[in-house]
């Protein structure tokens, strides 16, 4: 019974997640395009980035927990038919990795010492959309 809660917390905390990491890229994209007389937008985009990379590392946290609690606790993945855990967690792995990359890049912006154009972020934000979906792919048809 408490497997079905733990996975549906699972799920909103992941989703909750990965909206955080949809959208924080965009703000870098904004950021990039604001010109360097624009002080008072700077400031608001830069303050909506850090509340967000804070409130996604916050979702972040039970996810993986209760990712955790279902690996661990309940043995999801274990077995000859597994192999799509193992890609899963490495998956896992590179969104965490990104995450840490919004972080850098978001620093970097707080600095000013942002050198790349708006074109470059418009391609990392599809990186969180491309990794999404390889996990839900994954975990839904377990193609091996």
């Amino acid at each position: 019974m408490y497997y079905l809660w733990v996975k549906a917390f699972h799920i909103i905390f992941v989703a909750s997640w990965f909206a955080g990491l949809f959208y924080l890229p965009r703000i870098l994209v904004n950021l990039a395009q604001v010109p360097p007389e624009s002080i008072a937008e700077r400031t608001r985009l830069i303050g909506m980035a850090q509340r967000l990379l804070r409130f996604a590392t916050l979702l972040a946290i039970p996810a993986l927990g209760l990712g955790l609690w279902l690996w661990l606790g309940y043995g999801i993945g274990k077995g000859p038919d597994s192999g799509w855990l193992h890609a899963k967690l490495l998956l896992v792995l590179l969104v965490i990795g990104y995450h840490h990359g919004c972080w850098v890049l978001l620093r970097k912006f707080v600095r000013g010492e942002n050198r790349r154009a708006h074109t470059r972020y418009r391609w990392f934000n599809e990186v969180a959309v491309l990794l999404f979906a390889a996990i839900v792919i994954l975990v839904t048809v377990k193609p091996f």
